[in-house]
């Protein structure tokens, strides 16, 4: 059987173009997910993996809607190579039925996974110059009742709520409670 697997990094963004090309290939089933690449926490790819079974074959139109990194790409194929599922990449033209076409998914995986990298830092120092320029603040925070968080802080200090009831009846998260306890 022919399984597609289709990853956008967004909800907002479209599969279209990876669907049609599943299509042409005659893929049998296809699974998508709307998720960053960046982990293999992701709730189609397990399930493509979950079903997948010896002389299927996954297809994808790139390394990069797979996996982000070479060693996710590596421990995914190395899963898929134990059911005994083969490996195409449309783009990269990979298929891992040859020792060459392993050869150069490790390979591409590498380019895949370095140019990740780029992207990141291109974007890292885009927000710099941003921000040297006035012309980035950051997400507004979010607007906290004072009332409330001064009531429930008094209350969590003295161990009479956690941290969680807290963060709960407050409307933040994790992260946001805990900055603002350290600002506090």
């Amino acid at each position: 059987m022919k399984v597609g697997y289709i990853r956008v990094s967004t909800e907002e963004q479209n599969t279209a173009r990876q669907e049609v090309l599943m299509e042409q290939l005659g893929v049998d089933r296809i699974y998508i997910d709307k998720i960053s690449g960046k982990s293999k926490e992701r709730p189609q790819l397990k399930e493509m993996i979950g079903f997948v079974r010896m002389g299927d074959t996954v297809i994808v139109e790139s390394i990069s809607r797979f996996a982000r990194n070479t060693k996710d790409l590596l421990e995914l194929i190395d899963l898929l190579t134990e059911k005994g599922v083969e490996f195409v990449s449309r783009k990269e033209s990979i298929d891992t039925t040859t020792p060459a076409g392993k050869f150069m998914l490790t390979v591409f995986a590498a380019v895949a996974e370095l140019e990740r990298g780029y992207i990141l830092d291109r974007q890292r120092e885009g927000i710099a110059i941003a921000k040297s320029q006035g012309k980035y603040k950051g997400r507004k925070a979010k607007a906290v009742d004072e009332q409330l968080w001064e009531d429930l802080y008094t209350k969590w200090v003295a161990d009479e709520i956690t941290a969680v009831e807290f963060m709960h009846q407050m409307g933040l998260s994790k992260s946001a409670f805990y900055r603002r306890i350290a600002k506090s």
